[in-house]
C-alpha cells in the first residue's frame, strides 16, 4: 500500500488521523459519565487509558464495560483532594506504562448553595475537587510531560466559568479558575512542548445532572432554548476532548472550546422582541 492509500485508510479508521495509537492518556473522575465516555472513545482510537477516581467500585465497572480492551486499561484509585494520593497514582501509572502523554482533568462536584449562606468547609471542599485537584494533577503528570518534552492537558470546565451560575456555591468560581489555570499552564509549559486547553460543556445530561431532567417540563424548556434543540451528552464532550488532545490540535494551546449547541449565542433570542420573532416574520409573509 502506498503512502497516500495508507493515509486514507488511517483517516477512515479514525485512529491514525487522531494519532492516539498506544499513547498513554490519564483521566481523572473516570468513573463518571463524561470520564467514562472519554475513556471509551480513547480506547476506540487505540490509546492506553489510566482511569483515576476515588470510587473504586464504579471505576471497576467502567473498566469492565470496556470489555476486551483490558490490556489498554489501568485502574488506579485516586482522590484528587489528597496530594499523596495523586503522587502515588502518578508513580503507579509511570511504573506500569511510562510517562503520560495526555492528562484529562475531569473530576468535579456540584451542589446547590447561596453565597451568603455557604459554609467555608463546603466552599473549600468543592474548590479542592474542582480546582486545586486540577493543579495537583497537572503538577504530578506535567512533570512527566516536561521530562519527555511533549504532552497535552485538557481540562473539563463549564459554561458556568464564563456565565455566572447562581445558587451553586463555589461551582462557577471553581470553573472560572480552571480556565485561568489552563491558560497559565499553556504559557508556562509551552517551552517544554506541553499544551493545555479547556472544554466547557453546557446543559449536559449525566448521572450527576439526571435529577434535573426527570422533570419533563424542564427538559422541554431547556431543549427549546438551545439552538441545536437537544441536550448534550457525554459523547459530545468526549469528541471535543479527543480533538484537543490529538495531534490534529498540535498548535492549539491556551484555548477554550465551548460545547453548548449554540446556547451562548442565543440569549438575545430569549428576550421578547415584538416584530423580530420567527412567528412575526412568518405572519408578515401571509
Amino acid at each position: 500500500m502506498n503512502h497516500t492509500h495508507m493515509a486514507s485508510a488511517e483517516i477512515r479508521s479514525g485512529m491514525g488521523w487522531l494519532g492516539f495509537e498506544d499513547r498513554l492518556c490519564v483521566i481523572t473522575g473516570a468513573a463518571g459519565g463524561i470520564g467514562a465516555e472519554i475513556a471509551s472513545q480513547l480506547v476506540e482510537v487505540g490509546a492506553r487509558v489510566a482511569l483515576l477516581d476515588r470510587n473504586e467500585e464504579a471505576l471497576s465497572k467502567v473498566a469492565a464495560d470496556l470489555g476486551g480492551s483490558a490490556s489498554r486499561v489501568l485502574v488506579v484509585h485516586c482522590d484528587v483532594t489528597d496530594p499523596p494520593s495523586i503522587e502515588a497514582a502518578a508513580a503507579r501509572v509511570h511504573a506500569a506504562w511510562g510517562p503520560a502523554a495526555v492528562l484529562v482533568n475531569n473530576a468535579a462536584s456540584l451542589y446547590a448553595d447561596a453565597l451568603m449562606d455557604i459554609k467555608l468547609e463546603s466552599w473549600n471542599q468543592l474548590l479542592a475537587i474542582n480546582l486545586t485537584g486540577y493543579l495537583l494533577c497537572a503538577q504530578a503528570f506535567g512533570r512527566q510531560m516536561i521530562a519527555q518534552r511533549s504532552g497535552c492537558m485538557v481540562h473539563v470546565a463549564s459554561i458556568a466559568a464564563t456565565v455566572p451560575q447562581p445558587y451553586s456555591g463555589a461551582y462557577s468560581v471553581s470553573k472560572a479558575g480552571v480556565k485561568m489555570l489552563s491558560q497559565l499552564l499553556a504559557v508556562e509549559l509551552g517551552e517544554h512542548g506541553v499544551r493545555s486547553n479547556v472544554v466547557s460543556p453546557a446543559m449536559i445530561r449525566t448521572p450527576m445532572s439526571e435529577g434535573i431532567y426527570e422533570d419533563s417540563d424542564v427538559l422541554r424548556y431547556r431543549e427549546q432554548i438551545v439552538p441545536a434543540r437537544r441536550i448534550s451528552t457525554p459523547a459530545d464532550i468526549a469528541g471535543a476532548v479527543l480533538f484537543l488532545a490529538s495531534e490534529r490540535a498540535s498548535y492549539i494551546s491556551g484555548q477554550e472550546v465551548l460545547v453548548d449547541g449554540g446556547l451562548a449565542q442565543a440569549w438575545l433570542n430569549l428576550i421578547p422582541r415584538p416584530g423580530f420573532r420567527k412567528q412575526d416574520l412568518a405572519a408578515a409573509t401571509l
